[in-house]
């Protein structure tokens, strides 16, 4: 009974924090009182370049904005990269903080970027041992699949959570240490500031979200295998 009721506060801490995310960049996207000169794009395309970074690249993407340091690129939804809301700029600015960080070799961001390479081959491992667990027993005679499930669960979702937990400072960084000071520097006035440092805070929300999703998924699946 209690395991159910911590997991229903995970959930809910979890998924509730994504609605009011959502709300939030929302209602400074549609606010047209705001809108500035530039798109999105276009200001990430001149933040680079203020930031001596030409060879970065700014697209646009279905895939959720995100900064890509293999191909050195911003990508941003089509909203935010045609956008010219303070939701686009800041977004703009935040994607544009990740390229700083990768331009400055930042221990945590590099940590971040290495772990995320090997967790795509600790996911197929580990879901290789999911899937074979039976096979795996009968070839080996080992007494039991639990352990070989455990360890399956862990490569798949610990190193996903991992990850996550990583990813939290990485993104605290750039939003607070990279993005707002950019736009302090004279592209946003004083009115304009606080209602970036909410857009900021909730897209680090977005990350806290996923982090405690992750954290449920494997508590769930430990809980699981335990039994």
């Amino acid at each position: 009974m209690h395991l159910l009721i911590i997991l229903i506060l995970l959930a809910l801490l979890a998924y509730l924090p994504q609605i009011w995310v959502r709300r939030v960049m929302a209602r400074y996207h549609r606010n047209a009182e705001a809108n500035f000169p530039g798109t999105g794009g276009e200001f990430a395309r001149h933040l680079l370049d203020r930031m001596d970074l030409p060879t970065v690249r700014v697209e646009t993407t279905e895939a959720g904005d995100h900064y890509d340091p293999q191909s050195q690129t911003v990508r941003l939804t089509e909203d935010k990269f045609n956008g010219r809301s303070l939701t686009a700029i800041t977004v703009a600015a935040h994607e544009c903080g990740h390229a700083i960080q990768h331009a400055a070799s930042e221990p945590l961001f590099e940590w971040r970027t290495r772990l995320a390479k090997t967790t795509i081959w600790a996911n197929r491992l580990g879901s290789f041992l999911l899937f074979s667990a039976p096979l795996i027993v009968l070839l080996t005679r080992l007494p039991s699949a639990a352990l070989i499930n455990l360890a399956g669960a862990f490569l798949v979702l610990g190193f996903g959570l991992a990850v996550q937990l990583v990813t939290l400072p990485v993104e605290t960084d750039a939003s607070f240490n990279k993005a707002l000071p950019l736009l302090a520097s004279g592209y946003l006035d004083e009115k304009q500031l606080p209602a970036a440092r909410q857009i900021l805070r909730a897209a680090a929300w977005t990350y806290v979200a996923a982090a405690l999703a992750s954290l449920l998924n494997f508590w769930r699946w430990i809980a699981l295998l335990r039994r």
